[in-house]
């Protein structure tokens, strides 16, 4: 089978009639001088040792060389061999909490703002690693499903946001729950599941979804967003007329990190809990956890073309050497003298 590598580098080949007009005119336009200089035909007696066919095939033989040069720039391919192609790392789900208590600012900007900074920079260090993303609040739903695209995958995660949620809260659980579900096609020891919350949960049933990832076999890192003292809630969008939220008593609603029930998620399923706030370092431990794992999850087989272009490189080099070599002048014969005694 044949192919170009670079099929647009034939473009190339026009520079061979490019050429051959120039010659053409080069020649006519000696013509024209020489006849204005005199008689063709007596020109030509003055002029022995030109040789016109030597030109022409210095000519051809330049001609042929850049064709050759311009195909060997499109990498012509012929030939195939098969190779196994392996890859190697991990599947890990993010799964990242949209709540309307993520819009808290105790850390800059606001909680979620950070989270999608952090998880950005988990995205742009992966290799060879797939990634997915959970989006949750009162609810839980896949919002990219496992891809190694970490182009779309960043795309995914700036939509992400509380608007998208319809039903408000945290629930811890589910979020779990459609992790585990996304990782159903991979490997048991491939799962990595990365809960990014404030630790808020208000639905339960957290010890049931703990139950559920080690019968699966999934390990679930914690990562807590916001700081361990109670600040108070922003109003985003609302009526009220107040910065803050408040109860149904006129009270401020605060939220915090609630940070012991996300080590208790991770110490149960064999992960690490890491935090997120002022004070608190980056998630490259975590990025190096996930990385240093993984076994081969993919493995499959391409059909890979031999580059032929050195072929016609070579013959091109060859014609060149060739209209170099060969003389554009006739040899004149050798004139023998004798010695007059």
């Amino acid at each position: 089978m044949f192919r170009l590598g670079d099929g647009l580098a034939l473009w190339s080949l026009a520079l061979v009639p490019l050429l051959f007009g120039l010659y053409w005119y080069a020649s006519r336009r000696r013509r024209a001088l020489l006849d204005r200089f005199g008689e063709h035909h007596l020109v030509r007696r003055l002029r022995p040792a030109v040789s016109i066919a030597a030109r022409r095939w210095k000519a051809s033989l330049l001609f042929m060389a850049v064709a050759l040069l311009a195909f060997a720039l499109a990498r012509p391919q012929f030939g195939t061999r098969v190779e196994t192609v392996r890859r190697q790392g991990q599947d890990v789900v993010v799964a990242l909490d949209v709540s309307r208590s993520m819009y808290a600012e105790d850390i800059a900007p606001n909680r979620l703002e950070r989270a999608k900074i952090e998880v950005g920079r988990i995205i742009q260090r992966l290799d060879g690693d797939r990634i997915g993303l959970v989006a949750f609040a009162g609810d839980a739903f896949v919002q990219s499903p496992l891809t190694g695209d970490y182009g779309a995958a960043m795309i995914f995660l700036s939509a992400m946001d509380p608007e998208m949620m319809s039903t408000q809260g945290t629930d811890l659980a589910r979020a779990i729950a459609v992790s585990i579900e996304a990782l159903a096609e991979t490997p048991p020891e491939n799962r990595i599941v990365v809960v990014v919350t404030d630790g808020e949960d208000h639905e339960g049933g957290v010890a049931e979804a703990l139950v559920a990832a080690g019968e699966a076999g999934v390990t679930i890192h914690t990562v807590g967003v916001g700081s361990l003292e109670g600040v108070p809630l922003p109003d985003v969008g609302g009526s009220g007329g107040s910065r803050f939220r408040r109860d149904d008593a006129g009270n401020v609603i605060t939220t915090r990190l609630n940070e012991t029930a996300l080590q208790d998620i991770a110490l149960q399923t064999g992960g690490e809990y890491h935090r997120i706030g002022r004070g608190a370092g980056g998630l490259g431990r975590l990025v190096e956890r996930i990385g240093g794992g993984g076994r081969e999850v993919e493995s499959r087989e391409v059909t890979q073309y031999e580059e032929q272009y050195q072929v016609f490189l070579g013959v091109a080099l060859l014609l060149l050497a060739l209209e170099f070599i060969i003389p554009g002048r006739k040899r004149r014969p050798a004139v023998r003298t004798e010695e007059v005694a």
